[in-house]
C-alpha cells in the first residue's frame, strides 16, 4: 500500500540500524491488528479486537498450532514494531506490494477487496461514472480510457485518505491533479467529508460501506469504479520479517487449507457478505 509512506521508510531504517529480530518459539506468537479498518478489524463495545482477520487468525493458530496472542495497535507503527521484535505478525488488512515487500515477507494472500470512491449525495459527483464498473489496474492499457475519465471528474478536488495505504499509491500515480489529504484513519476522513473539508474519500470498498451504514445510508453514496490490482496491490497478507521464513511456510499453508476447505469463504460471508477469498 505505499511508495513513499512513513512505515515503510521507519521499518527500512529498523532493518538497517539493527539485527532482524526472529520468532524465537515459533509457537507463540504476537500478531497485531489495527482495531479500525471494519469488517477487516475492528473493535467491539468492550474494547475487544473482533471482525474477518480476527476470526481468521484464531483459525490460523489453531491449524499451525500455535499460542496467539491480538493486540490492537496504530496503522503507522506495525512495521517498525515487526522489525523491532515488538510484534511477529501483521493481520491489519494489510496488502502485499512491491514496495512493502523491499522490507518483509508476506503469507498469503488470504483476502483481496475493491478500492472505491464516496462522496456525499448531495454533492456533484454523486451518481457519476467513468463508463466502466470495475477497472482492473493489472492491464493498463484497458484501464486507461476509465482512469483518465476519473481523473478528468475529480481534477481541483480534495480526496480524504488513510495514511501509508495503497489508495494514496493510486492517487499519486493516477490522479496528479487533485489534492489528498491524509487521515490516521478512514472514519476521520469521513468525518471531514460530512463536514465538507474535503469532497470525497478513497479506500477499502468494505470499511467505506461500514461508514456509510453508520451513517444511515442517507448522507453517502459510492460514485466512479471500483478499483483492483496493480498498484493497489495483490492482496491482503499476514505481514512478517523476512527472517522467519519456517512461520512463514507454516502460515502459508494455512492459508491454502482454509481457503481449500471454504473457512475464508465461509467467513468472508459473515464479516462482508460476499466472498474475498483469493482464487
Amino acid at each position: 500500500m505505499k511508495k513513499i509512506l512513513l512505515a515503510l521508510v521507519l521499518g527500512a531504517l529498523a532493518a538497517g540500524s539493527a539485527v532482524p529480530a526472529v520468532a524465537k518459539d515459533a509457537k507463540k506468537i504476537r500478531i497485531a491488528s489495527e482495531g479500525a479498518f471494519a469488517p477487516w478489524n475492528g473493535m467491539d463495545s468492550s474494547g475487544k479486537l473482533v471482525g474477518f482477520e480476527i476470526d481468521l487468525a484464531w483459525d490460523l493458530c489453531k491449524r499451525i498450532e500455535a499460542d496467539c496472542e491480538l493486540v490492537a495497535m496504530d496503522w503507522d507503527g506495525m512495521i517498525p514494531s515487526l522489525q523491532q521484535g515488538k510484534i511477529d505478525a501483521i493481520m491489519a488488512g494489510m496488502t502485499i506490494t512491491d514496495e512493502r515487500k523491499k522490507v518483509i515477507a508476506f503469507a498469503g494472500p488470504y483476502g483481496t477487496e475493491q478500492s472505491t470512491f464516496a462522496t456525499l449525495k448531495s454533492s456533484k459527483l454523486a451518481g457519476a461514472g467513468v463508463g466502466a464498473e470495475r477497472v482492473d489496474l493489472a492491464d493498463e492499457a484497458a484501464a486507461k480510457p476509465a482512469v483518465a475519465k476519473l481523473a478528468e471528474l475529480l481534477k481541483g478536488k480534495t480526496i480524504g485518505v488513510q495514511t501509508s495505504t495503497i489508495q494514496v499509491d493510486f492517487l499519486e500515480k493516477y490522479l496528479p491533479d487533485v489534492t489528498v489529504r491524509n487521515y490516521d484513519k478512514i472514519d476521520n476522513a469521513a468525518i471531514d467529508l460530512a463536514a465538507g473539508r474535503v469532497d470525497a474519500i478513497f479506500g477499502d470498498r468494505s470499511p467505506v460501506e461500514a461508514l456509510m451504514r453508520a451513517a444511515g445510508n442517507d448522507t453517502m453514496t459510492l460514485f466512479g469504479p471500483a478499483m483492483t490490482r496493480g498498484v493497489l496491490g495483490e492482496g491482503m497478507g499476514v505481514g512478517l520479517r523476512k527472517a522467519d521464513a519456517e512461520l512463514k511456510g507454516r502460515l502459508d499453508k494455512a492459508i491454502a487449507d482454509a481457503n481449500k476447505d471454504g473457512t475464508i469463504a465461509t467467513l468472508s460471508q459473515k464479516h462482508f457478505g460476499y466472498d474475498v477469498s483469493v482464487r
